[in-house]
């Protein structure tokens, strides 16, 4: 499998994985193991290849982050300064968290053992909170969510930095423990992806550099495309399936996988 194909791989695992609570990360991490794509590069491609999940978002609710042209209402306009500025309340521990601590959980973290206890514990965890209901949840709407909320969520989120919890898990079960419904826990989630995944590929590109060889920046393009084609789609068919449904088909998906993960290495160790 040559490179181009390999990166291609890896942006249909980034665009379908990573607004799902399931761990594109997590993910990445298990696929790349099987395909060997890109050695020291592999770190900077699984990042910023999540530039391509980030303008699904943005193309996806451009309506709601960006209603400036000449038909927007002011209430839409003030709804969307609303997002940007509970967006950026909540980015904040995830910057000064994530500068503390980047790379010692990059050097010591990122491990399938990490990643299967991850994904099993954040699993279990998904189905509990989902378990409550969503009848009671007293936030409807992202506007009725406050600045306090918004601020715990992002504190949340910085779980996310252990490799398999998934940052959209973490945000979505941080969200609906503090009271959010499933669909404004799942909007909030996209919308904070975008600061926060912007944030993480300005982190990575000032530890790593970003100094590609032809062939590389080829690989990085094919990822960033087929995650941006991929991303979009994922993004709107889980917006109508939070619509009717519920997260626990994604909890039981996570501790499957984990479970799976942990029994193939431990075989493998064994010879």
């Amino acid at each position: 499998m040559n490179d181009l194909l390999k990166a291609a791989v890896l942006g249909v695992v980034e665009g379908v994985t990573e607004f799902l609570p399931i761990s594109s990360t997590g993910h990445l991490i298990i696929v790349n193991d099987f395909i060997g794509f890109g050695g020291d590069f592999a770190n900077s491609f699984k990042i910023l290849i999540q530039l391509g999940a980030v303008l699904a978002v943005v193309v996806y609710f451009r309506r709601r982050l960006f209603p400036f042209g000449a038909g927007a209402s002011s209430s839409e306009r003030k709804a969307a300064w609303d997002v940007w500025m509970k967006s950026g309340v909540a980015l904040v521990p995830a910057v000064v968290i994530g500068t503390m601590a980047g790379e010692y959980v990059e050097a010591k973290l990122f491990n399938q053992i990490v990643v299967s206890a991850a994904l099993i514990a954040g699993g279990i965890v998904l189905v509990a909170v989902d378990r409550r209901g969503n009848g009671g949840s007293r936030i409807r709407s992202v506007g009725a969510l406050g600045y306090g909320t918004a601020f715990l969520i992002g504190l949340i989120q910085c779980v996310a930095m252990v490799p398999g919890v998934s940052r959209s898990a973490a945000t979505i079960i941080g969200a609906m423990a503090l009271g959010a419904s499933r669909v404004v826990a799942a909007e909030f989630s996209f919308f904070l992806a975008v600061p926060t995944m912007v944030a993480a590929s300005a982190y990575a590109l000032a530890r790593h550099g970003f100094v590609l060889s032809n062939g590389e920046a080829a690989a990085l393009a094919v990822g960033f495309g087929v995650s941006f084609v991929v991303a979009l789609g994922v993004i709107a068919g889980f917006m109508r399936f939070i619509s009717t449904r519920n997260f626990r088909v994604f909890g039981y998906y996570r501790i499957a996988l984990g479970i799976a993960v942990l029994a193939y290495w431990y075989l493998a160790a064994r010879g």
